[in-house]
């Protein structure tokens, strides 16, 4: 097609069609037809909401948006649709461009409108750009010119940046971290904080305030059901002249549930925008339904008619535009028993607002689970756009799962549960509130088919039949949260247990997968009826991807380069250590995702037994740096009838291979679980059965010995106390406290007693206005006011600020170091020694 002739001109032999829309509007798509016909072309315009054209009379289709009627039927039948930007690079070129991924509109191909250029950065960097650049729809230029639209650069000192400041060009002068929180998001952002050459990112502090961003596009989709019906159509001045509908028939389903008079302002509405009702779903061009079930469903999505919700036929509506019911997640007919494994979770939100939020509290709804107002430890899920507030705060130290919403969103549209653990879940870039990317996900038609309408037994006899009401069920998941580090708190005890944290990538560029490159059409979809068609789609599929190879090529490569986008210079060695906190606090929900997967796959698989037996464990050193044991084992307690858990409160029994001081440890023994030793599920897992817990007790005297308590002791106090050994005790503790706040204020808690962060504010009074200081007035018992502290000079020098405030409330300041909150949690009884309290002559010189 791209012969270079004199007899033939450049789109001698193209038939080609341009779309009108909001973005190319009539006298644009007339130029382009214009050139096109100059060079050759056959061009016909479409402009909606007349009938489009038969889709197999052309070679090309040019368009801004994938959101016209005829989109899917062009995937369908491997028709190129592309940007306008083709035709005249064609025809600046004097060819025919083969890449025509590049100027794709799909907007998964996030970065499509992008021509990027390097500046003085490192090679290896160059080569992660380019090669993410290239990976997701964009293009390279090694020239400055004014095609450019982005130049990655560390300074504006470079010949490249000089150039663009001389010739005052539009291209904007970005730092390397755009593209790389781009990549790890799988969507764009907007470039503002990343812009030098002041870049916001380097001069403005972690803790204050984003900005929120306008979002446009869930505006009209964030609610399922619309309260109130459109602007109406009769206004005192004039009618309202719409087309959407124009020669249109629209179905509306029994199960919308809308009484007459709303159905008759319905029909009028329709039939103002030239369209009619009809009940004969043959017949109708779209069908308008609430759920994703029954026979008219099912034969309206195999037949491609139009399906979606009010909310959908609301905005058409609204804007007289047409657009797809699959573009936005809420603009589609929803499932009445949720996504698997989303019953019983609570999704709290935060950073998000106005309409976003909105939207997402109605998606959380529509995915099955709940979503609450406020955030409390009852939660298993925070929504976050940014990672700045208390909420986020407050959730960390609750061991709640705090992710971005591109976690529930592509939940949704896979309609599996994602695992938390996919590094784009729980990115959050410094200077961006990601509402302004919310609503740019959209249904996938393969998944919808084959979960919601997949072809019949009679249609291809070879496929299992799958129908909604039969589909394999899988069980609610219950709430996991965060495992703890395997860290000793104060190490002048036995830690054999501390395990060796484990390296890996931290934020490392995300793998593109391969189907967000291969168009949406049958050569996805698994039950559908083996045709002609159908061998024709998998054979260009198979084209398309040699064709997009050389590019995903260099990104896997440039991936697997340690550090990602180094910005000039190698991270540091503990920039490259993931934390194995973070790491193993989503492999029970990843775990019992994976289950899920294999369930559906194997209908029989027979169900677990129920649950004898919640086990905390730590210390367990066959599972450090061996996830694909771990996620084994922990399947294998299971069918046991041994569930793993990681929050202290929901455990029966702790394992452990001695006495720890470790948080698991320490705050589990408020809970008076029974205590193991790790023999126990050894033998679990090398006998297949579920062995006595009685005959595998803890026994651990030497360190009884040194601490000065008997663990069967301080296990039967524990039940006598009922997590109320510190009520009424209030506790501060320092910043840079060795072991972390956290875990301090975790121990406290546990035992019923109050925890803050003294960051040495002298002020007491005022609770609302000033966190810091903890209010700690009237709280603590025998009038003594504890602050848990080391001896380095650095938290010494608050010492002196801390015995003002506690003066100044009347209370008796004393300076403690850690072993006084660890032997009193541990052997469940207050214990005072003189050699707790901290002076200053005890200062590290």
């Amino acid at each position: 097609m791209a012969e270079d002739d004199n007899d033939v001109q450049l789109f001698g032999k193209c038939n080609i069609c341009v779309v009108c829309s909001k973005e190319l509007d009539s006298d644009a798509a007339n130029e382009l037809a214009v050139a096109a016909k100059e060079q050759g072309g056959e061009v016909v315009v479409f402009q909606p909401p007349s009938a489009f054209p038969p889709i197999q009379e052309f070679t090309h289709i040019i368009s801004s948006t994938v959101d016209f009627p005829a989109y899917q039927n062009a995937c369908d039948a491997l028709i190129p649709v592309v940007k306008p930007q083709w035709l005249h690079t064609s025809i600046a070129n004097k060819k025919l461009l083969a890449n025509l991924r590049q100027y794709n509109p799909d907007p998964r191909l996030f970065l499509n409108d992008v021509v990027v250029s390097c500046g003085d950065i490192p090679e290896g960097d160059k080569d992660a750009i380019i090669g993410g650049v290239l990976a997701m729809g964009g293009i390279y230029s090694p020239r400055i010119n004014q095609q450019v639209t982005h130049l990655v650069d560390l300074t504006t000192d470079s010949d490249k940046a000089k150039l663009v400041l001389a010739r005052k060009l539009s291209t904007k002068i970005v730092l390397p971290h755009w593209f790389d929180d781009c990549l790890k998001l799988g969507k764009r952002i907007d470039e503002r904080p990343y812009t030098l050459p002041n870049p916001e990112i380097l001069r403005v502090g972690p803790t204050a305030p984003i900005r929120s961003a306008e979002n446009k596009h869930i505006i009209g989709a964030s609610t399922l059901e619309p309260s109130k019906l459109p602007p109406p159509a009769v206004s005192s001045q004039r009618r309202r002249k719409l087309s959407i509908f124009k020669g249109k028939q629209i179905m509306l389903s029994s199960d919308l549930g809308i009484g007459s008079r709303l159905l008759a302002s319905i029909e009028e509405l329709i039939q103002q925008g030239r369209g009619s009702i009809t009940s004969d779903l043959h017949k109708a061009d779209m069908f308008i339904c609430r759920y994703r079930e029954g026979v008219d469903y099912q034969m309206a999505s195999r037949l491609n008619k139009d399906v979606g919700n009010l909310s959908w036929l609301y905005h058409l509506i609204t804007h007289d535009s047409w657009t797809s019911p699959l573009r936005r997640l809420l603009h589609y007919p929803i499932s009445r028993t949720g996504i698997p494994g989303f019953n019983g979770f609570k999704i709290s939100l935060s950073n998000y607002a106005g309409e976003a939020r909105a939207y997402l509290e109605n998606l959380i709804a529509a995915a099955g689970a709940e979503c609450t107002k406020t955030l409390t430890p009852e939660n298993t899920h925070l929504l976050t756009a940014h990672g700045n507030s208390e909420k986020c705060t407050a959730a960390k130290e609750w061991g709640l799962y705090v992710v971005n919403h591109l976690w529930l969103e592509e939940s949704y549209t896979k309609w599996k549960l994602q695992p938390v653990s996919d590094p784009r879940y729980t990115h959050f870039p410094r200077r961006t509130n990601l509402g302004e990317i919310v609503g740019q996900t959209k249904l996938d038609r393969s998944v919808l088919e084959v979960n919601f309408f997949p072809a019949t037994t009679t249609q291809n006899p070879s496929k299992p039949k799958l129908a909604p009401d039969n589909r394999p069920k899988t069980e609610p998941k219950s709430k996991s949260t965060k495992q703890e580090q395997v860290v000793p708190i104060f190490n002048d005890l036995p830690s054999q247990n501390a395990g060796t944290p484990r390296k890996g990538i931290e934020g490392r560029l995300v793998t593109p997968v391969v189907s967000r490159f291969v168009a949406e059409g049958k050569e996805n979809d698994i039950d559908t009826p083996s045709t002609s068609s159908s061998r024709k789609s998998k054979v260009v599929a198979t084209q398309r991807l040699h064709e997009i190879a050389p590019d995903i090529a260099l990104y896997e490569k440039e991936m697997k380069r340690v550090g990602g986008l180094i910005y000039g210079g190698r991270r540091n060695d503990e920039d490259l250590v993931i934390n194995p906190k973070k790491r193993k606090s989503t492999e029970a929900q990843q775990s019992d995702s994976e289950t899920d997967e294999n369930e559906t796959k194997k209908q029989k698989k027979p169900k677990f037994p129920p649950i004898a037996i919640h086990l905390l464990i730590t210390g367990f050193e066959r599972w450090v740096g061996n996830l694909k044991k771990e996620d084994t084992d922990k399947r294998q307690l299971r069918e046991l009838g041994i569930s793993v858990v990681q929050e202290v409160r929901k455990c029966s029994h702790l394992a452990a291979p001695s006495i720890l001081r470790t948080p698991k440890f320490v705050n589990a023994l408020a809970y008076s679980p029974v205590i193991v030793n790790i023999d126990f599920i050894i033998q679990c897992l090398e006998k297949n059965q579920l062995v006595d817990p009685s005959d595998y007790l803890l026994v651990d005297e030497a360190t009884e010995k040194k601490i000065g308590f008997k663990l069967a002791e301080a296990r039967s106090r524990a039940q006598d106390n009922k997590n109320k050994l510190l009520r009424g005790y209030h506790v501060c503790c320092l910043e840079s406290i060795r072991g972390g706040f956290d875990a301090f204020k975790s121990i406290v808690e546990a035992n019923g007693g109050e925890c803050t962060l003294f960051r040495g504010k002298v002020a007491m009074g005022d609770r609302a206005e000033d966190h810091d200081s903890g209010g700690a007035e009237g709280k603590s018992i025998g009038n003594d006011l504890y602050l848990l502290s080391g001896v380095s000079p650095d938290q010494a020098k608050l010492w002196p600020r801390f015995r003002r405030m506690a003066i100044d409330a009347g209370k008796n300041p004393r300076i403690v170091q850690v072993n006084w909150l660890l032997d009193i949690a541990m052997s469940q009884e207050i214990r005072w020694k003189d050699e707790y309290e901290l002076s200053e002559d005890m200062v590290d010189e």
